[in-house]
């Protein structure tokens, strides 16, 4: 475990700080501190990492809505189920934010299954002048 306490360049917070932050507010902040910190690889994945996952967040929600309107079609059994799926997938998302922003202020790219490589790919690509 390596504890990160550079200053990241854009933002002049330390980096473990300016990597938790990049979860907060999920694909806002993200995009924010992408912008903003041009040099700090260990705060672009992390920016990159949040706008990913809150893009995979919102698909499983409009998933979700939808399962849960099919779902309600069905008395009580249906909307037991729909209520329920609702309650467990908020539960693992703010979970998976609490863990992922603790990570981050840890100092470790704590790196998702599947969306940890396509942060990486966000940010190995060049910017776009």
């Amino acid at each position: 475990m390596s504890e990160v306490q550079r200053s990241s360049g854009g933002t002049g917070l330390p980096s473990n700080v300016a990597g938790a932050l990049s979860y907060f507010l999920g694909a806002f902040t993200g995009i924010f501190f992408l912008v903003v910190e041009k040099n700090d690889r260990f705060v672009r994945f992390h920016a990159a990492q949040s706008i990913a996952v809150s893009l995979a967040l919102v698909v499983v929600w409009i998933a979700l809505t939808i399962l849960s309107a099919v779902l309600g079609v069905v008395p009580i059994i249906g909307w037991i189920i729909g209520i329920l799926l609702s309650l467990g997938c908020g539960l693992g998302a703010f979970f998976l934010w609490i863990l992922l922003m603790f990570k981050a202020y840890q100092g470790q790219e704590w790196e998702l299954p599947v969306l940890g490589p396509q942060a990486r790919k966000l940010i190995a690509a060049p910017a776009a002048e």
